[in-house]
């Protein structure tokens, strides 16, 4: 929808939000109208520098027109149905996710909270059922972050967080352990414990990957003490950091994974993969969901999916990833830069707040985020060219030296 043909105003716009809308985002003073590959175009045609992508959503680049063409052909065809009968997208799309990351079945949700929730609801209906009602308790990281569902915001390990303040008590059976530190996770697991639950890397904890001894110590100690492995690929899945999945960069596979975010292309979509053995916890009427497996979103991941694939996207993220953080270390105040592919992270010293860096990369036309006073986060569409990384690296280095 443009604004030309609505009859209002940006500002009417902005004033219709103020009014109506409840509030819990700081918004930036523009209007999104338009999107295109590594864009997002104002009502007046201004570009903005595209390094959020939806948070990590349009991995394909904004608007990809593939995933534009399977949206629009779906909608005209069936739009919305119950999950009773077989579906063309659902299929194809089941299909194409489990023979490309090799896991046996999926099962379709909304979005990554609703994904965590699921993989949660699995592994405690697989731990009790198999072994005993006290069989539930999940350890997962200090500072990881799952969600803002009940179960996915009691999972996340920041119990200061204003994701957690002020709702009550939070859901029972969760441990937390100091993230990339294996013998914490081994001392935080009891005779209860039915799963360990991880981000890859951490995102919303400052871009914190985790390390190979890591990674590979947790599936071994899963697999001695017969405890589930699960893991949290919102943001890191479907070619973001440089493999297809992440856990793939370390040479293991998960019992569960959720997977959302770039997954849509840009249309509301989230899953779980899980082994045969553990998919068999979800029985008639012990998970559901209306609109999880839409045709139209279904249609959408599909595309984006196969986009991501056929042009090597993980590849270019591999490379590209490489190429920008080694440029963003020239950075003034840099204390350090981490990552992994294009899921990037610049943390600086204490004269710079990251936040007064976010707007003034906003002011200058660039889209990024940050994560508290000290770290600046990326996520660019993967089709990301070494001039989107210069570009990008002269306006984060304009706006720190600002306000240096």
């Amino acid at each position: 929808m443009k604004l030309k043909d609505t009859g209002f105003t940006a500002q009417d716009i902005k004033d219709k939000v103020n009014k109506y809308m409840i509030e819990t985002y700081e918004r930036f003073d523009f209007l999104a109208e338009t999107g295109k590959d590594m864009y997002l175009y104002d009502e007046n045609g201004t570009p903005y520098l595209d390094f959020y992508a939806g948070i990590a959503v349009n991995s394909a680049g904004n608007c990809n027109e593939k995933v534009v063409a399977a949206v629009q052909e779906q909608a005209a065809d069936l739009m919305q149905t119950f999950n009773y009968p077989y579906t063309i997208p659902q299929a194809l799309l089941a299909e194409k996710v489990c023979t490309t990351i090799g896991m046996d079945k999926i099962f379709y949700q909304n979005s990554g909270t609703e994904a965590n929730e699921a993989m949660i609801k699995m592994a405690r209906k697989y731990g009790v059922e198999k072994y005993g009602p006290h069989k539930y308790n999940i350890v997962t990281a200090a500072m990881s972050f799952h969600g803002r569902t009940f179960g996915a915001m009691s999972a996340t390990g920041q119990p200061d967080n204003a994701c957690q303040i002020g709702f009550g008590g939070m859901v029972p059976g969760f441990t937390y352990a100091e993230y990339n530190n294996l013998q914490a996770f081994k001392d935080a697991c009891t005779e209860n414990t039915i799963a360990i639950m991880i981000e890859p890397v951490q995102g919303e904890g400052g871009v914190h990957p985790a390390t190979q001894e890591f990674m590979t110590g947790l599936r071994e100690f899963c697999d001695e003490k017969g405890i589930l492995l699960l893991l949290d690929e919102v943001q890191t899945g479907w070619c973001r950091t440089g493999a297809v999945m992440s856990y793939m960069n370390y040479g293991i596979k998960p019992d569960i994974v959720s997977m959302a975010k770039a997954m849509g292309g840009g249309m509301p979509i989230g899953a779980i993969c899980a082994t045969e053995e553990v998919a068999k916890a979800f029985t008639a009427g012990s998970h559901g969901t209306t609109f999880g497996g839409h045709p139209v979103c279904c249609a959408a991941a599909l595309a984006e999916v196969t986009e991501l694939l056929d042009r090597d996207l993980a590849g270019n993220a591999k490379k590209m990833g490489a190429y920008f953080m080694e440029k963003l270390k020239g950075l003034p105040h840099v204390k350090e830069v981490r990552g992994q592919g294009l899921l990037v992270g610049v943390e600086f010293d204490e004269t710079i707040n990251s936040v007064d860096v976010k707007h003034g990369c906003l002011e200058r036309k660039l889209l990024i985020t940050a994560i508290g006073s000290r770290v600046i986060r990326m996520v660019p569409p993967l089709i990301l060219t070494e001039a989107d990384c210069d570009k990008a690296y002269e306006i984060i280095r304009e706006s720190v030296e600002a306000l240096s």
